[in-house]
């Protein structure tokens, strides 16, 4: 367990746990406020995020901050964003279930600092390695769960709204009731007059 962020960073930064840290260029450890009530979750780097060390910073991490702003939220002030993995799996490819295991301590450890209430899976790696195997990406997203302590919803990933932009609409709707969610449960995400 580690006593500060930076702690925490320079560790992963070092890590050699599995294969991906043969082709990587940086390790994408995340970005935000560390001290986030809202924590986004995906899967992993692409070849935008391994390049410049930090998550969805590609077309999909454009997307994702436009209806981030929609809602009133913002990567670095009051949001916390990181992936399953760390380091990107060769050609964009859906991390593995040992990947995923060998790196899977350092998101726990994220998620013990940052003590979030609400977790956000972005697409379908991160709703069933963190939320349920069994969920379906398409026909669970935007419904609430809970687990230790801490409400969780799955989200459309940015990339598949890229691939399929009809499929916004449901995806903003996800969004709003984000929104709505954190007014209820959330002490400072939004400031005081917003709600």
């Amino acid at each position: 367990m580690y006593k500060s962020w930076d702690e925490l960073k320079t560790a992963c930064e070092g890590c050699r746990k599995c294969g991906l840290c043969e082709t990587r260029h940086n390790v994408v450890v995340g970005v935000g406020n560390p001290n986030a009530e809202v924590m986004f979750i995906g899967e992993g780097p692409g070849e935008n995020e391994d390049i410049q060390g930090e998550p969805f910073v590609g077309r999909a991490g454009k997307l994702l901050d436009k209806m981030l702003l929609a809602v009133d939220l913002e990567r670095g002030k009051n949001i916390y964003i990181a992936n399953i993995v760390k380091c990107r799996p060769p050609q964009n490819r859906d991390p593995k279930p040992e990947e995923q295991e060998q790196c899977i301590d350092w998101l726990r450890e994220q998620v013990r600092l940052i003590r979030p209430k609400i977790i956000v899976c972005l697409g379908r790696i991160a709703a069933q390695r963190i939320i349920d195997p069994d969920l379906k990406i398409t026909r669970d997203h935007g419904k609430w769960f809970q687990k230790g302590g801490i409400l969780m919803m799955p989200m459309l990933h940015p990339a598949a709204l890229l691939r399929d932009p009809r499929r916004k609409p449901e995806a903003f709707e996800d969004f709003l009731a984000l929104r709505e969610k954190i007014y209820e449960v959330c002490e400072h995400t939004y400031p005081i007059g917003m709600i």
